[in-house]
């Protein structure tokens, strides 16, 4: 297994639920690790923790939806760090409702911060893993990426959209030796879920954002050789 300490991470949402599990789990790997949020607070008391870890953390406030934030925090990250060698774009949100109900400003959002928020920081994040010669992508898409449902249709299509961007994306910069993963998991009980009323958070039944987080700290454990192309993670239990 690929050993990872030193490596330097970005984590979008990463002040809460899938992303602070993920930089945590992150950091008892020694990865140094920087995360994004819209919440100062939350990001600051995440960075406490991970800094207690013994890592370096820092974090930057912006909107991944807000190109010029992103452009502004990812050169903040980057002066401090000076090389990149992963990116989690984890950062996304969420909302459900009847096709005809759900207002076009609401659509709007969704896609904004799950998909042109997944490019901007793409954007600004990938020259500086093609300067490193080497990298790791991981895309959040979702179960709701491959299959669409009732009440879904503005998230499903952002998530769509994810899997095709994170794939091409993928057959781009393999010759960059840069390795992009979608992952499309089931329902996590994460901050999002719990608050949006999809999941009792069941220990024993449901999907943990540690279980997220393991998956990804594997596949980043594998060889130079190997890339894990995608992966969906599913609760055992129905």
């Amino acid at each position: 297994m690929e050993n990872l300490k030193g490596q330097k991470a970005i984590i979008t949402g990463g002040g809460k639920g899938l992303g602070k599990a993920t930089a945590l789990a992150f950091a008892k790997e020694g990865i140094d690790v920087a995360i994004t949020g819209r919440n100062e607070k939350q990001l600051q008391e995440t960075v406490a923790e991970l800094k207690a870890l013994g890592v370096n953390a820092t974090y930057a406030t912006f909107d991944v939806g807000n190109h010029e934030e992103v452009k502004a925090g990812i050169e903040t990250i980057m002066k401090e760090f000076g090389s990149l060698d992963i990116l989690v774009n984890n950062a996304g949100i969420a909302s459900f409702g009847k096709f005809l109900e759900m207002s076009a400003n609401d659509w709007q959002a969704i896609m904004q911060t799950n998909v042109m928020g997944m490019y901007y920081v793409t954007r600004e994040v990938l020259p500086h893993l093609i300067e490193n010669k080497q990298g790791d992508i991981f895309n959040i898409s979702s179960t709701a990426g491959i299959n669409g449902n009732a009440g879904t249709s503005a998230y499903s299509a952002s998530k769509f959209a994810v899997i095709g961007m994170s794939e091409s994306l993928m057959k781009e910069v393999r010759k960059d030796n840069i390795r992009v993963c979608t992952l499309t998991p089931s329902t996590i009980a994460s901050q999002m879920s719990l608050d949006l009323g999809i999941t009792d958070g069941d220990v024993e039944k449901v999907l943990q954002p540690e279980d997220f987080a393991e998956l990804i700290v594997s596949a980043l454990q594998l060889p130079r050789r190997a890339m894990l192309k995608s992966a969906s993670l599913w609760s055992t239990n129905p």
